[in-house]
């Protein structure tokens, strides 16, 4: 693990995305909250991306365990297939909280296909990105895309 002992105690952001395609019945039948008897696939999928920015030093190996101020998950639906996943992670710490936004947005959409599986098998993850980064040595990231 790499020693941040010496770094400096910052606040730190970070936001990621991924989407996750499907056939636009399944997105219907997801927003109408018809997709599976085992919940609300939005709200189970947003809790569980919460729960793995937590996780995220159990899961990654040699990656810091951070104390998270806030980590937050949302949903947008700009195409009739596919579902964005954003994340939104913050710490005050020593290192960025980068691996925390991406795990965030990798069980977020896992949890999704999880739970529809049983009715669109097809269903593709895409695009994991970390989409912008502030605090610590490196600076400011912002992703562009044009």
């Amino acid at each position: 693990m790499v020693d941040v002992g010496d770094k400096e105690v910052t606040q730190r952001r970070a936001t990621a995305s991924c989407g996750i395609r499907m056939r636009p019945e399944t997105l219907q039948r997801i927003q109408s909250g018809t997709a599976t008897a085992k919940g609300n696939v939005l709200e189970v999928a947003r809790l569980a991306g919460i729960m793995a920015a937590k996780r995220t030093a159990d899961l990654i190996p040699l990656c810091h365990t951070l104390p998270l101020d806030s980590a937050a998950v949302t949903f947008e639906f700009d195409e009739p297939d596919l579902v964005v996943v954003r994340t939104d992670v913050k710490t005050v710490a020593r290192t960025g909280v980068e691996m925390e936004a991406l795990t965030a947005a990798t069980v977020t959409a896992l949890t999704i296909y999880d739970m529809c599986k049983s009715i669109d098998r097809g269903m593709v993850v895409e695009r994991l990105q970390l989409d912008e980064k502030s605090g610590g040595r490196s600076g400011h990231f912002v992703r562009d895309d044009s």
